[in-house]
């Protein structure tokens, strides 16, 4: 059995290794004459190895890929629009690349929401016509206004547009602006918008 036996220091009181072998490792107790070295560069390795485990974790959560950020919202008149960084602004779907920053960062008009219309786009930004060479924003779909070109954006069955509402009357216009509704400030105006005169005759504005 190894016993240890107090030796004097400079009057004080120092006890070595228990160790039998006489060998002192990276985190033994300090020696009697040559101080806490090892055990202070065993703290300081350990210290190293924590930090730069901390390091490659923060450097592998950077690197992860991040959930896109969900853009959609519901502008003024219950139209489709695109949310700010605020998480508070809805802009109106036609106002995103319209070269006017209405976001108070810009996010509206950056480069890699509007460097390849529509393809760089979310997907609820955008009505694709029947022309599949044609598009139009998603809040000029069923707004009475002929925007495709062909009215696919107002009577075609995708659009699935609601029946005109109380401000437009419904007929068969005369004016290719229109489809299948024309606004009621036009009737009684003097001029034809519909095939059979009705704006003229029936409708009240």
């Amino acid at each position: 059995m190894n016993k240890t036996h107090p030796q004097r220091n400079g009057g004080v009181a120092t006890f070595g290794s228990m160790e039998s072998s006489g060998k002192r490792g990276c985190c033994h107790g300090c020696g009697a004459r040559g101080g806490c070295t090892w055990r202070l560069l065993c703290l300081s390795a350990l210290a190293l190895l924590v930090l730069a485990a901390a390091l490659a974790s923060g450097l592998a959560l950077a690197l992860l890929p991040r959930a896109p950020v969900n853009r959609f919202c519901t502008a003024p008149n219950n139209k489709t629009g695109f949310l700010c960084d605020d998480r508070v602004t809805c802009v109106p779907a036609s106002w995103v690349c319209d070269r006017v920053s209405n976001c108070r960062n810009g996010e509206d008009e950056q480069e890699q929401l509007c460097g390849d219309l529509p393809h760089s786009l979310p997907g609820h930004l955008v009505f694709h016509c029947s022309n599949p060479r044609s598009w139009v924003y998603a809040d000029q779909k069923c707004d009475g206004m002929n925007d495709c070109g062909d009215c696919s954006d107002e009577t075609w069955s995708l659009a699935a547009c609601p029946p005109c509402g109380q401000d437009w009357w419904s007929c068969s216009p005369v004016h290719f602006e229109f489809c299948s509704c024309i606004p009621r400030r036009l009737c009684q105006d003097g001029i034809q918008h519909c095939l059979g005169w009705s704006d003229e005759l029936a409708c009240t504005a």
